[in-house]
């Protein structure tokens, strides 16, 4: 007979596990694995007017809320955030102008700003899962890039997020991604050369799937910068916590053939790593890539940033390494900092191509966005100093 104190033991062991087979099960179905994956659905919209910008503490019509067309007929909600200089050289008539969403975006202020400016630099900014545009840690994001520089964002509810229609798939958030670019360099006049495309967590996903669209069409961009990025969805669910302690297929790596079953039914699989690769074997004159992690990320674990800089440095550097043999390379262009954080540079003469890895301390997986080495990511990929090089 069983102790008395098996029974509870047995109950209290057998609800969590029951609880973390029913999501498993229900994350083979595609539709809910979506709505795990995206979290779309999880905003504060019924609270938070974004159509009033104001309230994340933006300058009267700094942020115009408008509508962008996709290839295959969804519309998607974007903000276009002027940089505070720009603003304050033409605050009396952006003050002038009715506040709020516009449905013709050419016809403003802003659009005047930055279409008419030969000099404009734009970022593209496409957000992690869940939420929308302005949830969380995203408008202090914006303020970072926009308050101290001269830099326009851009940024983008991928479908089915906030107010964009559709529902989020791989292929057509990837699709909404290259209709923002789009939007830049055809609507507004923003030379690719001048626009520096940008993504934290899913949205270094999207970067990576932009980047390489334009890449097999000959385009290159100023800078391509991914922050808390990951090299491809089975194997991150393999490691990763949802919020940081909620584990997805980890507690099944110790079993591989559960685990490879389990990671056949992801639909979305998000291959950054091959990405990267493609990218930067296409590049033809110049690429400037960052992988920027937070070593106390808990979320996605700060050696996915590790393999996405190896499968970006194999085509630069044109031959291929075994482990040991790239780890000592690697090692040879590492400065390591007495916090074990470290710089990791890989440069290539012809093309020009520097693809740049760093290991921050702090920022965990959203805040990292606030951070100086994003900001000074894009400086250097706009060519803000002597060497634009490091």
């Amino acid at each position: 007979m069983a102790p008395r104190w098996s029974v509870p033991l047995v109950a209290g062991l057998a609800a969590p596990l029951g609880l973390y087979i029913s999501f498993i099960l229900l994350g083979s179905i595609p539709l809910f694995q979506r709505h795990f994956l995206y979290a779309h659905k999880l905003n504060t919209l019924f609270w938070h007017d974004i159509d009033k910008p104001e309230y994340w503490g933006f300058a009267r019509n700094q942020v115009t809320p408008f509508p962008i067309q996709t290839s295959d007929g969804e519309t998607l909600y974007a903000w276009h955030i002027l940089p505070l200089q720009a603003y304050l050289k033409n605050e009396d008539k952006l003050q002038a102008q009715p506040a709020g969403y516009v449905e013709d975006v050419t016809s403003t202020e802003s659009f005047r700003i930055l279409r008419e400016d030969p000099d404009a630099r734009l970022v593209v900014y496409f957000h992690g899962n869940a939420g929308h545009i302005a949830q969380a840690i995203r408008p202090d994001s914006y303020h970072t890039l926009t308050d101290t520089s001269n830099y326009h964002v851009l940024a983008i509810d991928y479908r089915g997020f906030g107010k964009s229609t559709g529902a989020p798939t791989e292929a057509g958030v990837i699709n909404d991604g290259v209709a923002a670019v789009d939007w830049a360099m055809k609507v507004a006049k923003v030379p690719s050369s001048q626009i520096v495309v940008i993504g934290q967590s899913l949205g270094t996903a999207v970067t990576s799937g932009v980047a390489e669209h334009f890449a097999m069409q000959g385009v290159e961009f100023a800078g391509v910068i991914l922050a808390a990025g990951f090299s491809n969805l089975p194997t991150l669910l393999s490691r990763y916590s949802a919020a940081g302690f909620i584990p997805v297929l980890s507690p099944v790596r110790a079993i591989p053939p559960l685990l490879r079953l389990f990671q056949g039914f992801v639909v979305d699989k998000w291959k950054s790593d091959e990405r990267l690769a493609t990218l930067v074997g296409l590049t033809r004159n110049r690429l400037r890539l960052t992988l920027i992690h937070a070593k106390n990320d808990v979320e996605i674990p700060c050696s996915e940033s590790d393999t996405l800089f190896r499968s970006a440095a194999g085509p630069a550097i044109g031959t291929d390494l075994d482990d040991e043999d790239f780890a000592k390379w690697k090692e040879e262009r590492t400065v390591v900092r007495d916090d074990g954080t470290f710089v990791a540079i890989v440069e290539s003469k012809q093309p020009d191509i520097i693809i740049r890895e760093e290991l921050v301390p702090y920022g965990g997986h959203n805040d990292v966005m606030l951070s100086s080495p994003v900001a000074l990511a894009v400086m250097r990929s706009f060519g803000v100093n002597s060497k634009d090089s490091l």
